[in-house]
């Protein structure tokens, strides 16, 4: 087991500080932003009651101050309609709370989720784990234990998935333990890594934490979640670099979400960002049918409409799968870009 990772380094620690300078009450980051007498916006502040508001400096330092509609701002902040009891919305869209062993879902066959850490830098208002009972799955060594053993019994898993919260979440020793401990298990090859972390605090990708993906054995793939192209910035792009420079293999999944990226010309966009940035685009969800996020909600319709367009303005290669997850399902279920008759 390639254990190279070491406590202490400058880059560690400049993420963690950035990590704590955290925004959690809706009207300072309105304040921040010279938003905090804009009526509308000010009237969702008890929604945090629902999920608790969540965004590092680091992130809002690319919100664009006095524009109510910035699409990263709403992306994070408290809104009224989250108080919206939507019909067929629930608490669980996924169908994810019940664990094959604590922290640990068995998805799909041969790919397993490890839900390596239950926070996150930031909280997203569409998140579909926003009421997901991370109580009761908890990121520690006695859970992880759990989790290797029952992926050590099956041998039809060849892939594991570092989600969450987030998996980066987790210090760098803490990844290079859990990374030593699944290289020994033989059948597996791949090792997937669902982020917005270093989106949110690009200095978390460390040159400790690249070395170690770099010696290990499994091929690793990094998933960033990144919804608009003004969340890419020089150092979101350096972290990107330092990644690819370790062999990571990186892509991009996206929600399509109402008012912040549902234009074809927003979504050539982020394409075009995010392959100048070395991501490749992958997936974009239709939104899940979270309780408290309906107001995000892109019909199927008209997501066909906006893939199409797409399509129209960029190469093939830019143009990310439009899929939903369906609780239950074996895999992800692409959406047919034909559109339905009315």
């Amino acid at each position: 087991m390639a254990h190279i990772i070491t406590r202490n380094t400058a880059h560690r620690e400049d993420w963690l500080h950035q990590l704590a300078d955290v925004i959690t009450d809706p009207d300072e980051l309105l304040q921040l932003l010279s938003l905090n007498t804009h009526p509308q916006l000010s009237q969702g502040h008890e929604a945090r009651r629902l999920f608790a508001l969540r965004v590092p400096h680091a992130f809002v330092k690319r919100m664009r101050p006095g524009d109510a509609n910035d699409p990263l701002l709403l992306q994070v902040l408290t809104a009224s309609a989250e108080f919206i009891n939507a019909p067929g919305y629930t608490t669980d869209p996924l169908d994810e709370q019940r664990s094959v062993v604590p922290g640990l879902l068995h998805k799909y066959r041969n790919r397993a989720l490890l839900l390596v850490k239950g926070g996150c830098a930031v909280n997203c208002r569409y998140c579909f784990r926003r009421h997901f009972p991370y109580q009761d799955n908890q990121g520690n060594k006695a859970n992880w234990l759990q989790a290797l053993e029952y992926i050590r019994q099956h041998p039809e898993l060849d892939e594991i998935i570092f989600s969450g919260g987030d998996p980066l979440m987790a210090k760098d020793h803490e990844l290079d333990w859990l990374i030593g401990e699944l290289e020994t298990i033989p059948h597996l090859k791949r090792l997937r890594i669902h982020t917005r972390l270093p989106v949110v605090i690009p200095a978390r990708i460390t040159s400790a934490l690249c070395q170690r993906l770099a010696a290990s054995r499994l091929q690793v793939l990094m998933v960033t979640h990144i919804n608009h192209a003004n969340e890419i910035d020089q150092e979101l792009r350096a972290s990107m670099a330092q990644l690819r420079g370790a062999g990571v293999t990186l892509l991009n999944q996206s929600v399509l979400l109402r008012g912040i990226n549902d234009h074809a010309e927003t979504l050539a966009t982020l394409s075009n960002a995010l392959f100048d940035a070395g991501i490749l685009p992958y997936y974009i969800h239709v939104l899940d049918k979270v309780q408290g996020a309906a107001h995000f909600m892109v019909s199927d319709d008209e997501a066909r409409a906006i893939m199409k367009g797409l399509l129209s303005l960029v190469s093939g290669y830019l143009v990310p799968r439009l899929a939903r997850e369906i609780g239950g399902e074996p895999s992800k279920t692409p959406l047919d870009l034909r559109l339905t008759q009315s």
